[in-house]
């Protein structure tokens, strides 16, 4: 059964590989600010984590799904999509990209717990037959050790890390030890829930174990 990620995220990559699928990997053409810009202004509201999510998750694996039927018609498995935000309180917290922002996030969220969404989409393809998909929304709590300090902030920095990831945090690397706690598949903080990707997978009549092909 082949399966197909619809993301160059490393993180993402390697949970799969994690659980024992290695996928082929598909970069997104998908103007993520243009998508979400267009329907709010559709919709005149600013569109809440768990719908942001779920929409570029469901844009990306459908642009793959559909380049893939193109391209190879003979296509028989899965496409896989994601995509995640953190967002602390009432506010959505991207990539910093910046070792300013970066600190400044860490300031502000030591001793605090904040919520990951992420979004899935999963297409089954067929050859010769229209494509099926299911989505869904998973979330994890994430709380912040209090005590972590401006030095350990600004070491926490300067390896890099934090800049590229949402949230300016990672769970499975460097930024784990100062994280006491995780409510909810842990695996939805690292860039996609497991589970959830499963659920989907036996909704379009798959079985997770069959995607199994690592050794």
């Amino acid at each position: 059964m082949r399966v197909c990620l619809a993301s160059t995220s490393p993180a993402r990559l390697m949970l799969l590989r994690q659980a024992g699928i290695e996928p082929e990997a598909r970069s997104p053409r998908v103007d993520e600010e243009a998508v979400i810009a267009e329907v709010e202004a559709a919709e005149a509201r600013r569109l809440p984590a768990p719908e942001h999510v779920l929409l570029l998750a469901r844009r990306k694996a459908a642009d793959v799904a559909h380049r893939l039927r193109a391209e190879e018609p003979d296509f028989d498995g899965f496409v896989i999509g994601g995509d995640s935000m953190f967002a602390l309180g009432d506010e959505i917290l991207g990539k910093p990209y910046t070792p300013d922002a970066a600190t400044a996030r860490w300031r502000g969220m030591r001793g605090r717990t904040g919520v990951l969404h992420s979004g899935h989409s999963v297409f089954r393809l067929f050859p010769g037959a229209e494509p099926q998909e299911a989505h869904a929304v998973a979330e994890a709590s994430v709380t912040f050790a209090a005590d972590v300090d401006d030095d350990e902030i600004a070491a926490y920095v300067a390896t890099g890390e934090p800049l590229l990831v949402a949230g300016a945090f990672t769970v499975d690397s460097l930024g784990g030890a100062f994280i006491e706690r995780v409510d909810g598949d842990p695996s939805t903080v690292v860039g996609m829930s497991l589970s959830t990707v499963r659920r989907l997978v036996r909704e379009l009549g798959g079985s997770w174990t069959d995607l199994w092909n690592r050794s």
